[in-house]
């Protein structure tokens, strides 16, 4: 007899419910410009963004004192095979990150850490990623969405006085809000924080903790119950990961990323303390998704370390394989992978720093720019990753270990597609960050035209709304007809002398935000409160504005180069090339927009779901084994053994 599919007390929600819950949890207003809400508007600010930002001197100096401290442990001290064939990382290594202050590169000196800029940090994930994914993992999971970085945008003193000290030197910590039937919609959260006395009491099952096996602190996402003197919702703590009651039940295995510390964590009645509450009752989700605005950037900042690493085994290989006379580089299927790889390792950097230091000025709003960052990385990493494994040939998909143990280069580039794979389902899966960003993308419409689509309103608040929508409109749809773009000497700076024109790049992207800002409008009147459910449209918009903002972002980089006299020549040659193949996909986008299968699709899964098509199954043998889909996560006291193992 299988087990139940799902926890007992997991909330019942509809659909609109868990919407609601999503939108409580966003940050409603806009106090700061930002450049990508900006350019789904229609609207290119250029000047949000050139000159690029520079860092301080100061910043610049300890930066780079500390990676060239990191390098020389990464070179010295980390074996990313062992870790592959062991599927752990050494105690030693960990250790030896935590003498470096790896554990609190983003944590204040005051407390004990190295206080690096998001810029530098970046660079340090980008650095030791590339030695060892897993390694990349824990630091990232660690100080991007763990402990540190809720304390520090949210904590209280006292709760940084007490734990941000542990966590710069010695102690590691986990994030954990996903549970067995709970992934990206958190309404239906069924861990429980019971208010008693002047602790609360945990109960409930996390699934995917990464650090949790090894974890000292946790920062937990719980339900908090309505009740007198309690707002209640969704509630953020700070628990030790060796409270009584907490039991690591299982350590995950994974297609990649190997030496990941991921697991399954049961809390039964687990006191936690009302000091460790970050924030107010029912903050949980804002807490959560504040942490994330820039936690995000640390996943694209390890896809650009991988993006280096396949140009420079791409250019070695193909330079002493031959085929058929001469070197693979040479015959042009090749060569227009190792191009995109280059022209695509150059653009993704300069996304990932020039969010980074936008990030670190805090002038701008960066949480549309981080999470386009974090889709277009996990994407164009994978898909770079693939084009290595498929210049490699047969050797792309053999192991490091068996080229090696044939005597040739131990080159894992099966792996580092095995590792990336994840990225684009970590910390928001493409999918969801599809509906995010578009969310934001759309808020401007929303915040003036809601009340018209929304079922819910009174036809006075209709009528209100749509009195403020026809003023809205009547300003913006102008501004959508003509613009820079369409000049031929606009943004001339990017046409230096003996340089390729970058500038006809920028006005292709004025007119494309214009495009892009109509074709939203027209979908919005087209469908009004359906527009939500037109994901497949809406995931295209999100990505044109992406690759928009690549073709910025490279530009500007290039720009940059050029007048520090430092590469300046090739950078614009990489950026142009960027450019190019970015705007083929941006008419390929466009042009799916409106010609689609879409529709087609939707009867089809219909089909599918009611076993239609079940026919086309035969045939096969299916491998898998018996138990539920998703394993019982009912509340109660564990009958499994703790493999929880701190890092002393």
């Amino acid at each position: 007899m299988s087990a139940p599919s799902a926890p007992k007390n997991t909330p019942r929600v509809t659909e609109r419910e868990a919407r609601q819950v999503a939108e409580a949890a966003r940050e409603q207003d806009w106090h700061k410009p930002s450049f990508a809400k900006e350019l789904f508007l229609g609207r290119f600010r250029l000047d949000l963004i050139h000159p690029h930002p520079l860092p301080p001197a100061d910043d610049v100096r300890r930066g780079e004192a500390f990676l060239a401290r990191l390098r020389d442990f990464c070179e010295t001290r980390i074996d990313s095979a062992l870790i592959e064939r062991e599927a752990r990382i050494p105690d030693e290594v960990i250790n030896g990150l935590k003498e470096l202050g790896a554990l609190g590169m983003k944590i204040e000196p005051k407390y004990g850490g190295l206080g690096l800029t998001q810029v530098y940090y970046n660079k340090a994930l980008s650095l030791v990623g590339s030695a060892s994914p897993a390694i990349g993992a824990l630091l990232s999971a660690h100080q991007s969405i763990g402990v540190p970085q809720p304390l520090k945008l949210f904590g209280s003193q006292e709760q940084k006085d007490a734990f941000l000290p542990r966590l710069a030197s010695t102690d590691i910590s986990a994030f954990l809000l996903t549970e067995p039937d709970v992934g990206s919609d958190p309404a239906r959260l069924a861990t429980s924080a019971v208010p008693e006395g002047t602790d609360y009491i945990l109960d409930g099952v996390k699934l995917w903790t990464t650090n949790g096996v090894v974890a000292d602190l946790l920062v937990v996402m719980a339900r908090v119950p309505k009740s007198d003197g309690h707002k209640g919702g969704i509630t953020a703590f700070v628990v030790e990961a060796d409270s009584p009651g907490i039991t690591v039940e299982n350590r995950n295995a994974f297609m990649g990323l190997r030496g990941l510390e991921n697991g399954v964590t049961r809390f039964h009645r687990v006191r936690v303390p009302a000091a460790n509450r970050i924030g107010p009752e029912g903050a949980g989700l804002k807490i959560a998704l504040t942490t994330l605005n820039t936690g995000r950037l640390s996943l694209p900042a390890m896809c650009v370390g991988a993006g280096k690493w396949c140009l420079k085994i791409a250019r070695e290989w193909s330079a002493v394989r031959e085929q058929w006379g001469r070197p693979v580089a040479r015959h042009e299927a090749v060569g227009a992978k190792i191009s995109f790889i280059a022209a695509t390792t150059f653009a993704l950097e300069a996304v990932v720093d020039l969010s980074s230091q936008m990030a670190d000025e805090n002038r701008n709003d960066i949480r549309i720019e981080a999470a386009l960052a974090k889709l277009y990385g996990s994407e164009m990493g994978c898909l770079m990753a693939d084009e290595l494994v498929q210049i490699r040939g047969g050797r792309g998909f053999e192991t490091a270990a068996s080229l090696a143990a044939r005597g040739e280069r131990a080159v894992p580039a099966e792996q580092l597609l095995r590792d990336l794979r994840i990225n684009r389902i970590f910390e928001g899966s493409t999918e969801i960050m599809h509906l995010l960003i578009a969310r934001e993308a759309v808020d401007a419409h929303l915040k003036v035209a809601g009340d018209i689509i929304d079922p819910d309103k009174p036809l006075s608040a209709k009528a209100k709304a749509g009195a403020n929508a026809a003023g809205f409109y009547a300003r913006w749809l102008p501004k959508l007809v003509a613009g820079p773009g369409q000049l031929p000497r606009t943004y001339a700076e990017f046409n230096p002398s003996g340089h390729p024109d970058l500038s006809t790049h920028l006005r292709y992207v004025e007119r494309s935000a214009r495009r892009l800002a109509r074709s939203t409008f027209y979908a919005m009147s087209r469908w009004q409160g359906r527009m939500e459910t037109k994901q497949g449209f809406l995931g295209r918009i999100v990505d044109i504005g992406a690759e928009l903002f690549a073709m910025s972002a490279a530009c500007v980089r290039a720009e940059l180069l050029r007048s520090c006299d430092d590469h300046g020549r090739e950078a614009y040659q990489l950026a142009d090339v960027f450019c190019r193949q970015s705007r083929v996909r941006v008419e390929e986008l466009f042009t799916r927009l409106w010609s689609n299968t879409d529709d087609l699709d939707r009867r089809v899964v219909d089909g599918v779901l009611s076993g239609t098509y079940t026919w086309l199954e035969d045939g096969i043998i299916d491998p898998s084994g018996d138990g539920p889909w998703i394993a019982d996560a009912t509340p109660g006291a564990s009958v499994r053994d703790d493999v929880h193992r701190p890092v002393r």
